[in-house]
């Protein structure tokens, strides 16, 4: 067991959340005996990494609560899967069926990936999937089904009781001419089962009816049992009102409609959850991920190219500050992940909770001392044009003749991460060139002194070797020149390994023979 005061005073950012939430909430969660926690999805586009990110750092909260409370804790992944499609995105196939079905709810839209019942159900059905390959411990909740099956019924009829109340709230935050149609409700037309967004004419709160106005008639329909659905601000205060939610995490770009279904939550009779505000990633353009664009990389492609836990790792660092998350980032997350691994059986329990891997493992990091960083694997996989994981682990055992990959986990799953990263985003991005004759002088005075060394030598000793050589071959006043020169011309890339550790583990008659390739 953790220690108490421990707990208490750590600044690691979910313990800081879960402390502000029982604290401020405490006579709510006691009165009910549980704590319930909501992640929100729009399934319009495939899942995409922001939305893996908002679920890991609350499942992240929830480690932290399970520290300061026997309260059970409970995950609600909440599909609005009955909003109307508003336009195509752009990385789905069949567009036509899609572009045929503008304005439906999306679970009544036919797959066009020919795979299950609707379009909704599809994107419902990838991103639990996601959440189950990460063991992650959720409900899901379906709009369609919570509307249909009657489960918002008393939320929605409450909706209406306030109406006047909720439309002063939200008319101050619309232009004019939306002020004049705006109403919470957005009936379903019972003949092309459109969303319909219209002006509402009439309100009947005895009865639960609205009248609304369509193609110049007058329609009459009930709120309840899915004849309507309610305006995503409204939506979301309900949802929260009808789930008694404790806390929700969400987009930096939703503060303001934060804000506004707040108040709608009070009007209600409930207090609203407390939230937590991330930044949103960018792609390599530092432009917004975005479901309908996919840009960024895709949970698909980072768990090809790297472990579960390095993704976990990235979306604990830094929640509130934007970061670029494309393919480029993952060898650093890897590498991040290795030295926290590394530092973690050293540290003291305090150290260990600002750790981030105490939060990716939910305290129990696996017990497993790192052999070499992803970046020196990934040089690895070039200089040694390795095609399967045997000739890679071939280089690591001759520097550790008694080391097994069954010992190792970690380091196998690496080998084949490199291969696979190396071959799709390295390989095409390589740009070599010819030394000039400065750089060739010293390639060759490298070559020479690295004839003196023997396989085994101490990889800093190696490294003071290469920055002897740079230093007596005129790149005395900036190394880094010196180093960028070795990583052009023998790895085709701005940046690399730490040389003394490359050529310890790809050894050192095979570096003289890489280097004299480079510069004959």
């Amino acid at each position: 067991m953790i220690n108490k005061s421990i707990i208490q005073e750590t600044t690691s950012w979910p313990f800081v959340e879960a402390r502000k939430l029982i604290k401020e909430r405490q006579k709510i969660i006691e009165k009910k005996g549980k704590i319930i926690l909501q992640t929100g999805y729009g399934p319009s586009g495939l899942p995409h990494i922001g939305t893996f990110g908002e679920v890991a750092r609350t499942t992240m909260m929830v480690n932290a609560i399970k520290q300061l409370t026997n309260l059970p804790t409970e995950i609600i992944t909440y599909s609005d899967d009955m909003d109307g499609l508003r336009k195509v995105p752009d990385n789905i196939p069949n567009k036509k069926v899609l572009e045929e079905n503008i304005h439906k709810p999306l679970t009544s839209i036919p797959d066009p990936f020919k795979k299950f019942n609707s379009y909704g159900e599809h994107n419902n059905e990838m991103l639990k999937k996601f959440l189950n390959d990460f063991n992650f411990k959720y409900t899901f909740q379906s709009s369609t089904n919570n509307y249909k099956k009657g489960f918002f019924n008393e939320a929605l009829l409450l909706v209406l009781e306030k109406y006047e109340e909720i439309i002063k709230i939200i008319l101050p935050t619309l232009g004019k001419e939306r002020q004049k149609t705006y109403s919470p409700f957005l009936p379903i037309c019972h003949k092309t089962g459109k969303v319909l967004e219209v002006p509402i004419i009439e309100i009947n709160k005895k009865e639960g009816k609205i009248v609304y106005e369509n193609e110049n008639k007058k329609i009459e329909t009930e709120i309840i049992n899915g004849k309507c659905k309610l305006q995503w601000k409204v939506d979301w205060a309900m949802r929260w009102y009808a789930y008694d939610v404790d806390y929700e995490m969400y987009g930096k770009d939703l503060i303001e409609s934060a804000i506004i279904s707040s108040k709608i939550c009070k009007v209600l009779g409930k207090k609203s959850p407390n939230g937590f505000a991330y930044e949103m990633f960018l792609d390599e353009k530092g432009e917004k991920i975005s479901k309908s664009k996919g840009n960024g990389i895709t949970i698909e492609q980072w768990l090809s190219y790297a472990s579960p836990e390095s993704l976990s790792l990235y979306m604990y660092q830094n929640p509130q500050r934007a970061k670029k998350l494309y393919a480029d980032v993952v060898p650093k997350a890897v590498d991040e992940y290795l030295m926290c691994i590394d530092k973690f059986s050293t540290q003291d329990e305090k150290q260990k909770l600002l750790n981030p891997v105490w939060h990716v493992h939910n305290g129990n990091p696996p017990n497993e001392k790192s052999i070499m960083p992803f970046s020196v694997l990934l040089n690895l996989v070039g200089t040694s044009n390795a095609t399967d994981k045997n000739v890679l682990w071939k280089f690591i055992k001759k520097n550790k003749k008694d080391i097994k990959a069954s010992d190792h986990p970690i380091l196998d799953s690496l080998v084949q991460y490199a291969l696979k990263y190396f071959n799709d985003i390295v390989k095409p991005k390589k740009k070599y060139r010819k030394p000039n004759s400065k750089e060739k002088m010293a390639l060759q005075d490298l070559v020479k002194r690295l004839k003196d060394c023997k396989e085994g030598m101490d990889p800093e000793a190696i490294q003071t070797i290469v920055y002897s050589v740079g230093k007596d071959n005129g790149y005395e006043k900036n190394l880094r020149d010196w180093f960028k020169a070795i990583y052009e011309i023998i790895f085709g890339e701005q940046d690399g390994p730490r040389m003394g550790f490359f050529i310890s583990f790809f050894g050192i008659k095979e570096s003289i023979e890489l280097i004299n390739k480079y510069i004959k």
